[in-house]
């Protein structure tokens, strides 16, 4: 059974619309015992960090979450719920996340040339730094994804998977061991983004 993590915050229809396209079959639920009994399971987002953070917490399924990458099985989080499985976040103040993957959530602004806005909205190429990682198995230097983001992930060292460039490298895609980050949607990014969430489905 794939799971979707459902804590109010997030696009779960069209998520779920997206596995349906490709065949599989999905249960959206915020209920612990249903996430730890799943093979996957998806921690999807859209927001503000601190906001969503709290509402894991509130539900409890921020320990649900670490229960279930501590079983070893793949655990894919999507834009926001990317984010929060990092260490922590300086979006409006500073907040823990989750520290399933090495790094932490800063705001791109400061960092962008001048003349680039955030949220960085719209398709952008991967530049793949693991290419042999089975979450890219079906994907293609090059291929455009979906953006809509202000934060991104820095310092994730040797769990990079992928980058796109928005006047500086930002990061895309992250991965230790069984835990996985797509800051792109996959579920808004046509063909492509169905190929990654078949990848997630063979891991």
């Amino acid at each position: 059974m794939i799971a979707i993590v459902d804590y109010g915050v997030g696009n779960l229809f069209s998520l779920a619309s997206s596995f349906a396209a490709i065949g599989a079959e999905v249960t959206v639920t915020g209920d612990a015992g249903t996430l730890l009994s799943s093979e996957r399971v998806i921690l999807p987002g859209v927001g503000a960090f601190g906001d969503a953070r709290a509402r894991l917490a509130e539900h409890r399924l921020d320990e649900t979450l670490r229960q279930v990458a501590a079983q070893g099985k793949p655990l894919l989080g999507i834009c926001l719920g990317m984010q929060l499985l990092f260490s922590r976040s300086s979006e409006f103040g500073l907040h823990e996340g989750l520290g399933l993957l090495p790094g932490e959530i800063t705001d791109m602004a400061p960092r962008l040339p001048e003349g680039l806005k955030t949220p960085q909205i719209g398709w952008n190429s991967l530049h793949l730094l693991r290419p042999e990682h089975p979450l890219l198995a079906n994907t293609k230097e090059g291929d455009f994804v979906y953006f809509v983001h202000s934060f991104s992930a820095v310092g994730c060292g040797d769990a990079l998977l992928a980058e796109t460039e928005y006047g500086i490298p930002v990061t895309a895609a992250a991965a230790r061991a069984n835990v996985m980050g797509c800051q792109f949607h996959p579920e808004k990014s046509g063909e492509a983004g169905l190929r990654i969430l078949k990848a997630f489905l063979a891991i």
